[in-house]
């Protein structure tokens, strides 16, 4: 056989079907990939909100407050420092988890400020936390203790709405005067 009629020939139904096994194949492993970088995407909102939360916290305690009173000449007055503590919005914005399960939810000014909390040391208002975007995740702040103590701040999600959540936390402790936070964020089925 000559090399022009070999050329004129083309291809065989095996060498067709393994080309489209192939092609198959990689299709596969792209759409499992694509898959992962979505999920990986979304989390990141609950990392990167926890990492601010954590910031606020540590910048609320850190925050040099005086005493309100009349100070004479020759008076002294200490710093005072103090964590910020559970407000009543800190069960959850939003407040049920169903309001996040496989959707967004858009929450609104009233959800981080309620009026109980604007003017105290009481949760996302002393935290000045809050999210004006859609959001995938529910967050809570749990505090015990003013000038010894934790806090846990946390993010609770359900990305394809199968009620099976992922939670993220972020703790910090008061310990020798300084607000501490943990080194990592812990994760839970963070891709559920």
């Amino acid at each position: 056989m000559s090399i022009r009629s070999k050329l004129k020939r083309g291809f065989t139904l095996v060498e067709l079907m393994i080309v489209v096994a192939i092609v198959g194949v990689l299709a596969v492993l792209a759409t499992y990939g694509v898959r992962k970088y979505i999920a990986n995407a979304k989390t990141a909102e609950a990392r990167n909100s926890l990492g601010q939360i954590g910031k606020d916290a540590v910048t609320a305690y850190e925050g040099e407050r005086v005493s309100a009173a009349v100070m004479m000449g020759g008076d002294v007055t200490s710093i005072l420092r103090s964590m910020c503590q559970t407000g009543s919005a800190d069960q959850g914005v939003p407040s049920t988890v169903g309001n996040i399960e496989g959707k967004k939810y858009q929450s609104k000014k009233e959800d981080w400020a309620p009026i109980a909390d604007v003017t105290s040391n009481l949760g996302w208002p002393c935290l000045k936390f809050e999210m004006t975007a859609p959001q995938y995740y529910q967050y809570k702040y749990a505090a015990t203790g003013v000038d010894t103590g934790s806090f846990v701040a946390s993010a609770i999600g359900d990305l394809n709405g199968d009620q099976q959540y992922s939670t993220f936390s972020l703790q910090g402790a008061i310990e020798s005067g300084r607000l501490k936070l943990a080194p990592a964020i812990g994760e839970i089925s963070p891709e559920e």
